[in-house]
């Protein structure tokens, strides 16, 4: 019997294929980056350092009109719906993913009637099969896609806890501008009334012929001063109105009833922070989708890289058909396995390397942009402990301030009732206490303020564990 000689060729394709194939390797940079923060905060905590309940500070302080505007204004917000929105991608985009790594199955039927040449006459003709297809994933490219696809999910459902802490940020720090801005009118009412009254006492006094015309216009001038100040005040209220009224989508009426009651002074310690530094950035959704995204890039070079070598998948189909004609039909089955093709990329002029590279730089470029979320995060709570420091350190001084000067105030207003002070002295004692009362309520606004810039730099005690909407 004569041995037959295997084809020069096949031969070569049949030793070297593993030999190449073994030679394809897929090689993504690191998944993490490094990211070192500070061992230790360069500000005081305004606490001993113990951990406390930092997600929902606000159902803490005593204020129900508080919890009620945060959760209109998460529930309406258009950055928590469109956090939803991404999340709603991100999943459809892993459960492509995933779909890239199983066989495909698709069906076929058809049916027709007419002139069938190899039986020379009219027959009814039906058929219907499977087709199946199944891309082996030799060297990772679709896991390298599915890894991707899973790191910008959570990714996504952590921007939407990010989403919601911003808007509690921001109704907090509305509400308090708003009440601050109410306080400031009162204030500037009170003392409106005040050199009114002043006023009107010069008046008489000019007309018994005991008081100077220019020190009565002094005082009218005063009260006009003050009255002008008040509708400033005011027009800088209803603005405030406004602004929270849209961020809530609440009635503008209906808030105005509600925030006139007066709230329950804050505390001095809202909640409390990690004294770790590390500890906290762990909190911070936004650091945690950073380094998602870092992960997500390596993937992505790694899928990129994977085009660049063979491809090998798999093929196979079962069908089955019917042709009647003349009362009788006929049955035609068949079934295929394959063809097993492999695609070897020969010359693409580049393109291939070049998405390599793309995906290389766009790695680099998350990983920095990482380190700089991680270094902007430690300024963040750093700044915002420094401003909690400065406000305590303020707040006794403050305080002593304005109670002094409203004793100086009344102490030289009852002098100048009885004639032993004069105008001048009077108003200069006034200014000073309305900038002193001014002051003591700014600087509650601030340590405020500072209370929720420090709420949101820590993340708004999120976990990587916590819930995300479906």
């Amino acid at each position: 019997m004569k041995k037959s000689k295997m084809n020069p060729i096949r031969w070569f394709w049949a030793a070297g294929l593993p030999l190449v194939l073994g030679a394809c390797a897929v090689t993504p940079p690191p998944a993490q980056v490094p990211a070192p923060a500070t061992a230790a905060w360069q500000a005081p905590l305004p606490h001993q350092g113990s951990l406390g309940h930092l997600a929902r500070w606000w159902t803490q302080l005593d204020d129900p009109l508080l919890v009620e505007l945060i959760d209109a204004a998460q529930a309406i917000s258009p950055g928590v719906a469109q956090a939803q929105s991404h999340i709603a991608q991100a999943r459809a985009t892993q459960v492509a993913s995933r779909a890239a790594l199983l066989p495909s199955l698709d069906g076929q039927a058809s049916a027709s009637r007419g002139f069938n040449e190899q039986i020379a006459g009219i027959a009814t003709t039906a058929q219907a099969g499977l087709q199946a297809s199944w891309e082996l994933d030799l060297f990772g490219g679709n896991r390298a896609a599915r890894t991707a696809a899973e790191e910008r999910l959570a990714g996504a459902q952590a921007l939407w806890h990010e989403a919601r802490v911003s808007v509690a940020a921001e109704v907090a720090q509305q509400t308090s501008s708003l009440r601050t801005c109410l306080a400031q009118l009162q204030v500037t009412e009170r003392d409106a009334q005040s050199r009114g009254e002043t006023s009107r006492l010069t008046d008489l006094s000019e007309r018994a012929g005991f008081t100077a015309p220019a020190t009565a216009a002094l005082a009218r001038a005063s009260a006009a001063e003050s009255q002008a100040r008040v509708a400033q005040q005011r027009m800088q209220c209803d603005v405030e109105f406004k602004t929270l009224a849209a961020l809530t989508g609440w009635e503008e009426p209906a808030l105005r009833e509600r925030i006139a009651a007066p709230a329950q002074p804050a505390p001095d310690t809202l909640f409390t922070i990690a004294a770790l530094p590390a500890q906290v950035l762990a909190q911070r959704p936004d650091i945690y989708n950073a380094e998602r995204e870092v992960a997500a890039a390596s993937a992505d070079v790694g899928s990129a890289q994977a085009q660049r070598y063979p491809r090998l998948s798999l093929s196979g189909s079962v069908g089955a058909a019917w042709v009647r004609t003349g009362g009788a039909t006929t049955d035609l089955n068949t079934w295929t396995i394959g063809p097993l093709a492999l695609s070897v990329p020969l010359f693409d002029g580049g393109r291939r390397a070049a998405q390599v590279d793309a995906a290389q730089a766009r790695y680099e470029e998350a990983a920095a942009l990482y380190r700089a979320r991680v270094r902007q995060a430690v300024s963040e709570v750093e700044q915002a402990l420094v401003r909690l420091q400065s406000t305590a350190e303020r707040n006794a001084s403050a305080r002593t301030a304005a109670e002094g000067y409203r004793a100086s105030f009344d102490a030289t207003e009852a002098r100048w009732r009885g004639g032993l002070a004069s105008l001048v002295e009077l108003e200069d004692a006034r200014r000073t206490q309305l900038a002193a009362e001014s002051a003591l309520v700014a600087l509650q606004h601030e340590r405020m303020a500072a209370w929720i810039a420090l709420y949101r730099a820590a993340g708004g005690g999120w976990s990587a564990d916590a819930e995300t909407p479906l």
